[in-house]
């Protein structure tokens, strides 16, 4: 008992509680609590109606304090009222199971009192605004009051007015739509007769000529093009007059279309403008222009890429007569069997040479058309048919064949290099009949498409797109020759064995290779310089194995005896050298000037090898020359008279030494034939020597000091026995040039008087120097040379002139002069020696050149 009183003493509470907080709630006109509703009123301004003068004159009391109110949003309890999502039920429940219920209620019924007085003192502190919003409230149901007749009479007016337009309206709606209907079926009627005139038109047309290659194509493709474009633009189907005429406009129209096409494909076989002109402007009338020439297009495309594929299709080689399994067949591979290699090699460029055809024909039959296209224009509305084929920007027709074939015929090139070794073969081993093949039918398109105005049917790019294509083959094409000539090398010229000669067959095979390497691919230029490379690759490897077999030492340099094996050895590859050299030289001289650069390097090489071979041995001759020659200063050219009529000891030992290397070395370089050979690297060298001899000999003469006249008839004689030895073992010395000039010069310029040297010619083939030194001979001797003012030996001497110039020599020359002149001024004599003016003179002309 006890615990249902006290349960029911909670619910009690519960019950109040609830009723306190939710009584204020409970007003529908006002959903808000009390306290949400007065901090609302108190924000509210009092002027919110206009007061009236008595109304603001009277005093009111003032409000209280809003410290009052305020409490309501710092208090815990009373500021959940406040909050816009107050819920009444969740704050019943948080009072209850606080426990202090009964204290919540009183402190709800404390702010219920508070908000009491508050709101009895705002109703009396604006008592008359409340009145003033009173009157305004009647007035306001006043005037509603006649609003609502008024309304009420508009809305009567409406309903009478509506039941009066409703019927003609109805009729007229009704009318309207009878003539729209019949203006609809006056225009189909219209379009209707118009149709069927147009295929009356047509059957007149076509109908007295039962063989359709009779018919105006191009009247009758307009007529069904007016006739379908009616048909479907108006939308005649359905009538029955109409329809029944469709079936045969179509069967006409489909007539049309076929012989239009014949005409088209006819003049394009045969290059005929007009017949070509006739069938495009047929399609055109039929508004099917874009569509027929893409179809042609297409079409071509098509042609052309299945030629590219059946010309190297091995399997349809092996088909043509050859068999498949048994002898003389092709493999699954491509591989011919035994036996059928010949004729498989044969079909597989007769195939080649077939689509190259088929190919010329398909770009001709292009650009022709694209040619036409672009002159062709309608005779009614003057539109260029080309327009209405391709836009600004487009590729043109040619242009969309040509990549189609390239991409084509690149990707079978490819395939056959790498899926047919037979197939490989040949091309790489033909691949100068392939490139012929391919620079032929583009010559062919070019030639056939060049017409003034008109672009041609392959540009460059499409020509090198072709070539590009091919260019597998020509890189291994190159590789093999590069490894056909080299292994030639290698046989040659082997690495492992140093001590072997190769003969002159052997070196023979290798320039006869060389040409012919050549002479297969010289029809193309290109291909000619590419492999030009290829071969000046060879020749490098060429000099590389002939430097690699050169002997060094003692035994290639000596000269006193019979030539070594050594040198016998070297002999044989410079005379090898030199053969190549010269043949390869020979060969160029026919080609432009491109190809000489080419091979120019790898010459240069073989050249510089030849030289190098030799160049010790021809060194030590000229240095045992030129010592010989160097006596010639231990020889006494003033009182030894016995020695005129008996050869000089130096000059017996020259021609000794000539005759010497002339017998051992040279003839083994130069051969049989004597000096008088055509200019080679051998006689280049052997001319080079002979004119060092002439030319060491003068200056040598020229510093031999003092000198009588009989040592001058001495010296004459010499110089004639030098020229005798030199032209009949060395080299023809009138083909010696400068050099031997100035031998010639020499020998009449010793018996001229000084007084008559000036004015002499002769001068004019004699260097400065040498006249210089002569000079000294005859002057004085307080005259002293360079060499004896610088105590120099003539070796020494002669050495320092070799690496000086003329200017050099004639500084080392004036300074002598300038010590003679000294000394004479020292001495007070008023004469110079005859020699120091014209020495001085000569001096000053070289003084006047090099400046």
């Amino acid at each position: 008992m006890k615990r249902n009183r006290k349960k029911k003493k909670i619910e009690h509470s519960k019950k109040q509680i609830t009723t306190t907080v939710v009584s204020p709630m409970a007003s529908p006109a006002n959903a808000r609590s009390p306290l949400q509703r007065l901090s609302t009123f108190k924000n509210t301004p009092t002027a919110a109606a206009t007061p009236t003068p008595s109304a603001a004159a009277t005093p009111f009391p003032r409000s209280p304090s809003p410290s009052h109110l305020d409490t309501f949003s710092s208090d815990s309890i009373f500021s959940a009222f406040l909050s816009p999502d107050f819920n009444p039920t969740q704050f019943s429940s948080a009072a209850l199971s606080s426990g202090s219920a009964a204290s919540r209620i009183e402190k709800l019924q404390e702010g219920l009192r508070l908000l009491d007085t508050q709101l009895r003192h705002e109703v009396l502190s604006r008592h008359h605004e409340l009145l003033n919003q009173l009157s305004s409230v009647k007035a306001a149901e006043s005037s509603l009051s006649s609003l609502r007749s008024s309304l009420s009479s508009l809305q009567s007016s409406v309903r009478r007015a509506r039941g009066e337009l409703s019927d003609p309206h109805r009729l007229i709606a009704v009318q309207t739509r009878q003539l729209s209907n019949l203006h609809s079926t006056s225009l189909l009627l219209q379009h209707a007769i118009r149709a069927l005139r147009l295929i009356q038109k047509l059957k007149t047309l076509v109908e007295p000529h039962p063989d359709s290659s009779k018919w105006d194509l191009s009247k009758a493709a307009q007529l069904h093009f007016e006739i379908l474009t009616l048909y479907n633009e108006h939308h005649l189907s359905g009538i029955d007059a109409v329809d029944t005429e469709l079936k045969w406009v179509t069967e006409i129209g489909s007539k049309i279309r076929d012989e239009g096409m014949k005409v088209l494909e006819k003049g394009l076989e045969s290059l005929n403008q007009p017949e070509v002109g006739l069938g495009l402007q047929v399609f055109y009338n039929m508004g099917e222009l874009r569509g027929t020439v893409d179809g042609l297009v297409s079409k071509y495309k098509q042609i052309g890429v299945k030629s590219v594929s059946n010309a190297l299709d091995m399997k349809a080689i092996s088909g043509g007569g050859y068999g498949s399994g048994g002898p003389g067949g092709v493999q699954r591979h491509g591989t011919p069997q035994i036996g059928g290699g010949a004729k498989a090699r044969e079909a597989l460029w007769q195939r080649v040479s077939g689509c190259m055809d088929q190919l010329h024909s398909i770009l001709l039959a292009v650009w022709h058309l694209q040619r036409v296209l672009s002159k062709k224009r309608d005779p009614f509305t003057h539109v260029l048919l080309l327009d209405e084929v391709m836009e600004e920007g487009d590729p043109t027709l040619t242009d969309r064949v040509w990549d189609a074939l390239m991409k084509s015929f690149a990707s079978q090139m490819k395939s056959v290099f790498t899926a047919s070794s037979f197939v490989k073969e040949i091309f790489t081993v033909g691949y100068p009949k392939l490139v012929t093949t391919v620079e032929n039918l583009l010559e062919r398109i070019s030639r056939d498409t060049d017409v003034k105005g008109v672009p041609p049917a392959v540009t460059s790019e499409g020509k090198e797109q072709m070539v590009a294509a091919i260019e597998i083959f020509q890189t291994a094409f190159l590789a093999l020759c590069l490894g056909r000539l080299s292994d030639l090398v290698n046989s040659v010229f082997p690495m492992s064995s140093r001590g072997n000669i190769p003969s002159k067959e052997h070196i023979s095979r290798i320039t006869s290779r060389i040409q012919e390497e050549v002479e297969a691919v010289q029809q193309d230029a290109r291909l000619t310089l590419l492999l030009l490379r290829e071969i000046n690759k060879v020749l490098m490897l060429l000099s590389e194995r002939v430097e690699y077999q050169i002997s060094t030492g003692p035994e290639a340099r000596q000269i006193t005896g019979p030539a070594t094996q050594a040198q016998m050895k070297n002999f044989t590859l410079c005379t090898h050298l030199q053969e190549i050299h010269a043949r390869l030289t020979s060969m160029l001289s026919g080609m432009p000037p491109v190809a000489a650069d080419l091979l120019s390097p790898a010459l240069g090489t073989i050249y510089g090898v030849a030289v190098d071979s030799v160049t010790s041995l021809f060194q030590s001759m000229l240095d045992r020359l030129e010592s010989s020659i160097l006596q010639i200063h231990q020889q006494n050219f003033v009182t030894d008279s016995s020695t005129t009529t008996n050869g000089s000891p130096y000059m017996e030992d020259l021609q000794k030494n000539i005759t010497h290397f002339r017998t051992e070395f040279l003839s083994r370089l130069l051969g049989q034939a004597g000096p008088a050979r055509s200019e080679t690297i051998c006689t280049r060298l052997v001319k080079s020597m002979a004119a060092r001899v002439l030319t060491f000999f003068i200056r040598h003469a020229s510093l031999v000091r003092p000198l009588s006249e009989s040592g001058k008839l001495r010296m004459a004689r010499d110089m004639a026995e030098l020229e005798l030895v030199v032209a009949q073992n060395l080299f023809p010395v009138e083909q010696l040039g400068p050099p031997y000039r100035a031998l010639r010069a020499f020998r009449p310029v010793l018996f001229l008087e000084t007084s008559q040297l000036a004015a002499s010619p002769l001068l004019h083939d004699l260097p400065a120097s040498v006249v210089l030194h002569h000079l000294y001979s005859r002057g004085p001797d307080d005259l002293r040379s360079p060499m004896q003012r610088n105590g120099l030996t003539p070796l020494q001497y002669s050495l320092w002139m070799d690496s000086q110039g003329e200017d050099q020599i004639w500084r080392g020359v004036k300074a002598t002069l300038d010590d003679y002149a000294a000394k004479v001024r020292a001495r007070g004599d008023k004469e110079f020696s005859p020699v120091y003016p014209l020495m001085m003179k000569i001096g000053s002309g070289l003084e006047i050149n090099g400046s």
